[in-house]
């Protein structure tokens, strides 16, 4: 486990949160597609938790930085890092809050209205956000997730790919990561859908993630592309994957989660951003070299989020489909954009610029790591 600097061995962590995850608010299709950029009325699927967390010592250049993060396994570098103090002690006196979501186009509008300033998020919103701003809302700063999806389905109703004309299948969330897999998916096997709708040869329906394995169990979906753990407690419940989403990638690898930050918080306070991606690095290597303590510790945190823990059959299953991970794998990206292309949420998009890899290279260097790279699409 890599440990703090000097500075900091000697603080005591005193780091709190509240041990329940607000129920998410159902949203409407529209408020879905204005949260990704393409409707006119705002919403948004997130729930906080207020949790701070707050170590000796003083501040940074900012008193509080606000993260923003899902309750998924794929997240498991915040869920690890914040509750454990690794986030706390990296920051010293700073405060940090954090607000929970369900999928990444409503966490983009968070960072875009400043309710916060750092989020691990998929790389479809990511991607989107840069866009639609015309690349001044964000940069992609850090890997944190590489696998971790999968296409799961009632094994009753689709035996295999040919049965998926005129099925329902659930994604968290119109535009997130998921979401664009899916479509991507669909448009390769010949299968039409309308990206804002969600109506066609397929009906995908967008569904919180907390309420997809009901809404499974009670036959309103036959099948959904989503993230870990949601993909093991369909598991669970008697569904069979249909589609590990590492088989459609080269070497299996591909980024599932990144951290992004706003780009006005980065010019403030650096001092800031280069102290969560500390700690981020750190919980990364403390969850690579412990990882069995390390899946107890998520699935501890999950629990203080959502009041449940997962069972060992789901954990495990859940576990072993992702990877965490400092690089942010920029050479799939393109892919990514690519895929939200085909799916018809955007036009060829010019990512130039997307990355801002300097701090995490830095703090590589630092540790005797190799630097990663961004692949031609920004700073290292």
């Amino acid at each position: 486990m890599s440990q703090p600097s000097d500075s900091h061995r000697s603080r005591r962590l005193v780091p709190t949160r509240r041990a329940a995850l607000a129920a998410v608010a159902a949203v409407t299709a529209a408020g879905l597609l204005s949260a990704c950029g393409y409707g006119s009325k705002a919403a948004t699927t997130a729930s906080s938790d207020n949790s701070t967390a707050t170590a000796a010592g003083p501040a940074l250049s900012a008193s509080t930085v606000h993260i923003g993060y899902f309750a998924n396994l794929t997240h498991a570098t915040p869920l690890i890092g914040i509750a454990d103090g690794k986030f706390a002690a990296a920051l010293g006196g700073t405060k940090i809050q954090t607000q929970i979501f369900n999928a990444g186009p409503s966490e983009i509008e968070a960072l875009n209205s400043g309710a916060i300033d750092i989020a691990w998020i998929g790389p479809s919103p990511a991607i989107n956000g840069y866009v639609k701003s015309k690349g001044a809302a964000l940069k992609i700063i850090s890997g944190a997730t590489s696998g971790g999806a999968e296409l799961v389905v009632n094994p009753a109703v689709i035996k295999s790919e040919a049965d998926l004309k005129g099925k329902k299948i659930a994604t968290p969330q119109a535009g997130n990561t998921q979401d664009v897999a899916l479509l991507n998916y669909l448009a390769g096997k010949g299968l039409k859908v309308d990206p804002k709708t969600g109506a066609g040869d397929v009906s995908v329906i967008r569904t919180d993630n907390a309420v997809t394995p009901s809404a499974y169990a009670s036959g309103q979906i036959d099948a959904a592309w989503v993230p870990e753990p949601t993909a093991s407690k369909l598991v669970a419940e008697g569904a069979k994957v249909l589609v590990d989403e590492k088989s459609l990638w080269p070497g299996g690898k591909f980024v599932s989660t990144n951290v992004v930050v706003s780009q006005a918080f980065l010019k403030a306070h650096p001092d800031v951003v280069k102290a969560v991606l500390k700690a981020s690095v750190d919980t990364n290597a403390w969850i690579t070299a412990n990882p069995a303590q390390a899946k107890k510790d998520a699935n501890a945190a999950l629990k203080a989020l959502s009041g449940k823990a997962l069972s060992d059959k789901v954990l495990n299953s859940a576990w072993s489909e992702l990877s965490v991970t400092d690089d942010p794998l920029a050479s799939t990206l393109q892919s990514e954009a690519q895929h939200a292309v085909t799916a018809g949420f955007i036009k060829q998009p010019d990512l130039a610029g997307i990355y801002d890899l300097t701090l995490l290279n830095q703090i590589l260097a630092a540790e005797g790591k190799p630097a990663v790279s961004a692949a031609g699409l920004g700073a290292q």
